[in-house]
Order: structure tokens, then C-alpha cells, then sequence
């Protein structure tokens, strides 16, 4: 296991900061009488959810094989790389390397931090340059590095990942958001080399909970400690907490979703070779395509008119879109429409 005092890169205000607790949540009590949080005795969904989500981190610590004091759920990943930043970005003055193009909040929650956001920008493929990459953390006080993958939006993966978490002095972020769709091997299985590591994993693609917002962080119990002293106290409500139990509890529902989702992207895949309003379709590990069109602006406007929504990428990534995978139905509408462009 590589040696990082992971102190070091934390704020100093950070490092003095006094826990908000919930004395109920922290304790082990049989039946007990609760008239501390000023809360309405009667009703449904009348008390506050468990601050510190003990039943879930114990599942998923089963089902990841982690244990559970390295595991942080936040309000969707959102809310994670939000409260990421918050611990190890002095606001005015460090920085965050993210790859460009990528995955828009990380740039976002660092601008509203008041972080600088420096842009790693990927070769052809849409992969990382190694030694484009070590010239860009040598010239820059860097504090966190945002890895997307599956990229999005781009869908690819990146190649030899624990390149970039051992030759990177702060804090990597592999934000594995895509990953059931992919055959990559998760970062998971490095956190136990490299204590600067963090993998974030979501309920909201795969798993078909979007509406719930749960994201998980997994990381050392050092940092998991730094997560959940600055996120809100209640940040995840009971209703998603409950939610995701049961998910986790039954997974047919998940496999069948991800196999559905696998085949109509081979579906797709074929179809799009056969239309000629298409220049290009970028190989993809997740569950959307980014597909250069031949005329961008025609192939929108019919697609919008429609009423099929996608995702416009140009001017950043020229002429290209970024188009979902859906059921069927949705997918032959798409064609359909695809044909006429």
C-alpha cells in the first residue's frame, strides 16, 4: 500500500471542524422515547431518516465486499463530488484536473467553490495522453483529479487507470457512474493500494433509480471520516434509503435492466450503421452513443420536432450528439426519424 498523509491535502479549516452529531443515530437504543429533535410525533415519515444510513452501508458493504466504514452515501453523486471538493479545495486557491471533454458538474462544483478547473484534453479516441497527462500535473498545483469511467460523454473507457491514481499527488476521483455497462474492470478492488483513491458509483443509471439520488462514495476510512463530517446531516432521505434496501435485496429487476439495456445497444449499434446521415458512432461502454452526424443542425431540429430529446455535445466535440439508449419503442421512433434525415 502506498504511504500518503492524506492530512496533507485536506483544508485547514476542514481539519478543525466539530462534527454535527445526532446522538440517537450514533447510540443503540431497544424502544426509545423520542423527544429530541422536535420532531411531530404523529404521522407517516414524521421522523428524521438515520443521518449516518447504518442499514444501507452495511448492505452494500456485503455487496462490495467493503467494509462499511469506507463507504459514504450522498445525495446522488452530485452532492458527493460537491462535498469532495468542499474538503480538499482551499477556495480561491487550488485547483482540479478533469478531463475535457467530460462530465460537466466536476467543473461546476469547483467554480462554485471558487476552485480553479484545469482541462486535461483527451487524444482522438477520446483517451488520455500519458505523457500529455504527466505534463500537465507537473505544471500545475493540482489538489483533485476527476476520472470519468465510462467517460461521459464520450462512453469510452479509460485504459490503465491506476496509471493516473499512482503518478497523481492528491486526490483521485474515478467516478464509475457507468460501470455495470461495461466489461472494465471496477477501481474498486485498488482502494486497498492507494489511499489517495476515491470510486464513486451511482443508483441512478444501472439500478433505475435516478429519482431516489443516492450515490455512493467508497474510499479509506480517513477520507470517508472527512465526507461525512462536512455533508449535511440528513442529507439522504428515508423514502431512498428504504428504496435502495429493498433493490439491493432483489436484484432481478437491476440484471434483467442492464441485459435489456445491453441488447437494444447492440440494436442500435447495427441500425445506426445502415443510416446515411451518420458519419461516425463512437464505441461505448455505457448505456448512450455519441454519434457524429454528416448535418448536425437538420438531424436536432428533426429529432427535436419529434419530441425525441437527446443531448447536443457540438460546438465542444463537433457534429456530434449524444443519444440514449431506451426501450424498443423509443429506439425504433428514433430511427425512424433517423432515416429521414
Amino acid at each position: 500500500m502506498t504511504t500518503i498523509n492524506i492530512n496533507s491535502f485536506v483544508r485547514k479549516n476542514i481539519l478543525n471542524l466539530q462534527p454535527y452529531i445526532s446522538f440517537r443515530d450514533h447510540n443503540e437504543f431497544k424502544a426509545p422515547v423520542l423527544l429530541d429533535a422536535n420532531e411531530n410525533p404523529f404521522g407517516e415519515c414524521n421522523r428524521y431518516p438515520d443521518s449516518t444510513q447504518k442499514k444501507l452501508k452495511q448492505k452494500l458493504s456485503q455487496v462490495k465486499n467493503i467494509p462499511a466504514n469506507q463507504i459514504a452515501i450522498g445525495n446522488g453523486s452530485d452532492e458527493l463530488i460537491d462535498l469532495i471538493i468542499k474538503v480538499f479545495c482551499e477556495p480561491k486557491t487550488d485547483s482540479v484536473l478533469m478531463m475535457n471533454p467530460s462530465f460537466a458538474m466536476y467543473g461546476f462544483y469547483a467554480a462554485i467553490n471558487e476552485n480553479k478547473v484545469v482541462k486535461l484534453n483527451l487524444n482522438d479516441d477520446f483517451d488520455i495522453d500519458k505523457e500529455f497527462f504527466l505534463n500537465i500535473i507537473n505544471a500545475n498545483q493540482l489538489k483533485i483529479f476527476f476520472l470519468c469511467s465510462p467517460n461521459n460523454p464520450t462512453g469510452n473507457s479509460i485504459e490503465d487507470i491506476e496509471f493516473y491514481i499512482k503518478n497523481f499527488n492528491g486526490i483521485v476521483v474515478v467516478d464509475e457512474a457507468y460501470i455495470e455497462f461495461s466489461q472494465q474492470k471496477s477501481a474498486l478492488a485498488l482502494l486497498g493500494k492507494y489511499p489517495n483513491l476515491i470510486v464513486l458509483q451511482t443508483f441512478s443509471k444501472a439500478w433505475g433509480k435516478a429519482g431516489a439520488r443516492v450515490g455512493v462514495a467508497y474510499a479509506s476510512e480517513e477520507i470517508i471520516n472527512f465526507i461525512n463530517l462536512v455533508k449535511a446531516p440528513y442529507n439522504v432521505n428515508s423514502l431512498s434509503q428504504d428504496l435502495i434496501m429493498k433493490t439491493l435485496e432483489n436484484t432481478t429487476e437491476f440484471n434483467q435492466s442492464v441485459k435489456n439495456i445491453l441488447t437494444e445497444r447492440e440494436w442500435l449499434r447495427e441500425e445506426f450503421e445502415n443510416l446515411k446521415c451518420i458519419n461516425k458512432v463512437y464505441p461505448t461502454d455505457a448505456n448512450f452513443f455519441l454519434v457524429d452526424f454528416e448535418d448536425i443542425e437538420k438531424v436536432y431540429e428533426n429529432l427535436t420536432s419529434g419530441e425525441i430529446l437527446t443531448s447536443k455535445r457540438a460546438p465542444a466535440i463537433p457534429n456530434c450528439i449524444r443519444i440514449n439508449i431506451g426501450t424498443r419503442a423509443e429506439n425504433e421512433k428514433l430511427i425512424n426519424i433517423l432515416k429521414n434525415c
